[in-house]
């Protein structure tokens, strides 16, 4: 056994030496590379994790804790209704309006809740698959018949991979509807009502504080308008968000007043002297920080601070598994976002020559490529505006539509550690099978 196990270790020690030894440091495209790996990183650093994941953190963190274990079996557990179960994961799903990465620490607090494998799958597609602001984008910049198609294969993949992977692990299933069954849960003293308002506060934060500029500048369009005033609506639910933690979580009026003149004065602070793309950033951070502060320092609530590290519990787990993931699909695939196109090592030349038709292997190398690449929230129609004015299919770009937004490197890896390898495994070969199909049936159509 020892054997083994020094041999393993010498095994790893000649990779990282043969790795380190034939890094090609001269290459100009793995230096670029790097660059787009680095790129990529410090883009979704600036864009993504102030002001997507952390108030998805504190969401998850919620459900965790307030939501009661009852609730979360009845819904969405083993012995629910699945008409119930996968409508209710689908609609809860696509209302949030993310990306494959900011579902991440929903779907897991969901899941470690009880929920059944089908509806939490479900849940984890159509969030960020489902996206009804992408879809109009799709259909107004790549054709209303590619948004239609987008937008059946989304809603019914969401339902049907969630469906088969509940029948592929039926027997699991079955032994948790068991458990469930005989489970006695404990209360909880929040009411639903309070939960909810609670859980909803947070999530139109998370939506508004993320939503994207239309292409459509029009004062008549409503996307346009909502997004000229989103700080304003943002603001809104913080203050709404701000006075249920005094109604319901019962926190001091006085600190939470201090907590929002502080995030107030950073927001007037970062207006006036931070470039406008980060100013954002500064008061959701004191926002955040000074909440969670306050509450650690709270001893008379343990609930409350139970929350507080519920949601670094999220955190710690997510946070360093979607870096990894962003850096090796940035070396791999490029960095490609606003008006930055840094290549990878895979030349960009070599996917457009593999999707530039409609046979099986390309759909199929469109959907792998789309499953390991990263989009944010309303990217990929841009960059697939590019592809198919280079020659890309119109079945590969919607192949790449519905698999490239539910998954990504980064999510991939965090999806195996809280499901494991094999229904990981399984979980991504159904994405990327039935998004080939429906891309060869597109392209035929």
């Amino acid at each position: 056994m020892e054997t083994k196990k020094e041999l393993k270790i010498l095994l790893w020690i000649i990779i990282v030496f043969a790795i380190v030894f034939f890094l090609p440091v001269g290459n100009e495209r793995f230096l670029n590379a790097i660059t787009a790996s680095l790129d990529l990183l410090k883009w979704y650093a600036r864009e993504h994790i102030v002001l997507c994941l952390l108030p998805a953190f504190l969401i998850a963190g919620v459900i965790a804790v307030f939501i009661s274990q009852a609730s979360v079996i009845r819904y969405f557990g083993a012995n629910a209704k699945k008409w119930v179960a996968y409508s209710v994961a689908s609609i809860s799903g696509a209302i949030l309006a993310v990306c494959s990465c900011t579902i991440l620490p929903l779907f897991t607090s969901i899941y470690k809740r009880g929920a059944g494998i089908g509806p939490a799958i479900t849940f984890l597609y159509s969030g960020p698959a489902i996206n009804i602001l992408a879809i109009i984008l799709t259909a107004r910049i790549l054709g209303v018949e590619i948004g239609v198609a987008r937008t059946i294969g989304a809603i019914v993949f969401s339902i049907a991979i969630g469906l088969i992977m509940a029948f592929i692990y039926r027997h699991e299933e079955e032994n948790r509807k068991e458990e469930q069954t005989n489970l006695i849960t404990a209360m909880n003293q929040k009411t639903i009502s309070e939960t909810a308002a609670l859980l909803f506060s947070l999530v139109f934060v998370l939506i508004f504080a993320n939503f994207g500029m239309p292409s459509n500048k029009d004062i008549s369009n409503i996307w346009f308008i909502l997004w000229l005033y989103k700080w304003y609506i943002t603001g809104f639910f913080a203050l709404l968000f701000a006075f249920l933690l005094i109604k319901i979580l019962k926190i001091s009026w006085r600190k939470v007043l201090i907590i929002t003149l502080l995030t107030a004065i950073s927001a007037i602070v970062s207006h006036i002297y931070i470039q406008p793309s980060l100013a954002p950033l500064l008061p959701m951070l004191v926002g955040i920080a000074l909440l969670s502060l306050i509450i650690l320092q709270d001893k008379s609530n343990y609930e409350n601070k139970e929350w507080i590290y519920s949601s670094w519990d999220f955190t710690k787990q997510i946070l360093p598994l979607l870096a990894i993931g962003i850096l090796i699909s940035g070396f791999l695939l490029g960095s490609t976002h606003d008006d930055v196109n840094i290549s990878g090592v895979v030349p960009k030349e070599w996917i457009l020559t593999l999707v530039g038709d409609n046979s099986f292997f390309s759909n199929l190398f469109a959907s792998v490529f789309g499953a390991f690449m990263y989009f944010a929230t309303l990217t990929e129609v841009p960059i697939l505006q590019g592809l198919m004015a280079s020659g890309m299919g119109k079945g590969p770009a919607l192949a790449l539509l519905l698999s490239g937004p539910s998954l990504s490197l980064p999510n991939i890896l965090v999806i195996r550690q809280v499901l494991g390898t094999k229904k990981t495994l399984i979980y991504v070969c159904l994405v990327i099978v039935l998004s080939s199909i429906s891309g060869m049936i597109f392209g035929l159509l």
